[in-house]
């Protein structure tokens, strides 16, 4: 194995059957050394049973899985040189937290001393140096998170493998361990492959997100590309919770698109797209709420909730009923108000 290709996940062909069941229809990826991919998608899509197959814990039905250029397709787990941090974290309850890190290390021979030595290390990489003596429930779940991750970095596996790591984490604590995980990640230059359902988080984590629905791969694209370009009607609605409207394709002209949505006329990338009916996908903070008579859109306020920071409201409009995030007003305007809607520069998109 070259060190150009250590940390390299392939997938060619794969198929994951369950009796009659196709979890995997046909999974091609490919995974550079160094990249931390997520894989993301509603229950059911098939990104647990991707990683799963990734880990050596299912075999696929047919097709290859390469790690660092080598096929391990019907090798077992243990000689696939990855690690895997798990959703209930499975840390041994009665041993301290330096135990549960070089437990590993132990397993496959090394010396305790050693083990214990680069446990420390471990840990200390994770930010938890000084607490390798205390039992796993005299620490905090975050902390407990991180002792997961120590255990799989301290093996140094080619690939770790993250399964829905932040789920028993509050929202407040979820946002803090992702921020330490991607530092350590970009820091540490390894290869992770991360499962989640939570759109935020893998838009927060990711180089790039690997989007599956009913087994098959629906886009895959960096962040930014899949907010701003979504492929598809799923797709837009997945990441982000666009409205996805009607509108009309005017005129194209160097690869723009005059947009005719409702009132308004947008100048949008055209995407391939020609003249005629098309859907765009409005985001929900792509308009700005202004009063009646304003240029724009005309809609009425349906529900209004404020939110701290902001107001969430549903407009009935023209183009039907639409989700928008105001960060403007400090007060919510009433159901029954009066508004109108414009476009702000970024958050809209013509679905091809």
């Amino acid at each position: 194995m070259s060190g150009e290709t250590r940390g390299a996940v392939e997938f060619r062909q794969v198929r994951k059957l369950f009796g009659g069941f196709t979890a995997i229809r046909s999974l091609d990826l490919v995974i550079a050394p160094g990249e931390l991919v997520t894989l993301l998608g509603p229950s059911g899509c098939g990104k647990t049973t991707t990683l799963r197959m990734l880990a050596g814990l299912e075999s696929p039905t047919s097709g290859k899985i390469l790690i660092g250029g080598q096929d391990v397709t019907r090798l077992p787990a243990n000689r696939r040189d990855v690690s895997m941090v798990f959703q209930s974290y499975a840390l041994f309850p009665h041993m301290n937290v330096a135990e549960n890190v070089a437990y590993g290390l132990e397993s496959g021979g090394m010396k305790r001393a050693e083990a214990r030595a680069a446990a420390e290390a471990g840990l200390e990489l994770v930010g938890l140096g000084g607490l390798g003596a205390r039992l796993p429930a005299e620490i905090s779940g975050g902390q407990q998170q991180r002792v997961a991750v120590a255990r799989a970095l301290v093996l140094e596996p080619q690939v770790l493998l993250l399964d829905e790591p932040l789920s028993n984490l509050d929202a407040r604590l979820r946002r803090r361990v992702r921020t330490e995980i991607r530092d350590l990640q970009q820091r540490l230059g390894f290869t992770a492959v991360y499962v989640t359902h939570d759109q935020e988080e893998a838009l927060a984590v990711s180089d790039r997100i690997v989007v599956m629905r009913e087994g098959e791969i629906a886009q895959v694209g960096t962040p930014r590309e899949l907010y701003d370009a979504p492929a598809s009607e799923f797709i837009a609605d997945f990441i982000g919770e666009a409205n996805v409207v009607d509108a009309e394709i005017l005129s194209v002209s160097s690869g723009q698109a005059q947009v005719r949505l409702g009132a308004m006329v947008a100048e949008l990338p055209a995407r391939g797209l020609a003249a005629g009916p098309a859907r765009v996908a409005l985001r929900s903070n792509a308009l700005r709420v202004g009063g009646a008579g304003e240029a724009g859109l005309e809609g009425k306020v349906a529900t209004s909730a404020f939110l701290g920071d902001h107001v969430e409201y549903e407009i009935e409009s023209a183009l039907g009923r639409i989700f928008v995030i105001d960060d403007e007003s400090d007060e919510p305007l009433a159901p029954g108000t009066a508004v109108s809607l414009a476009l702000r520069p970024r958050g809209a998109a013509l679905i091809p």
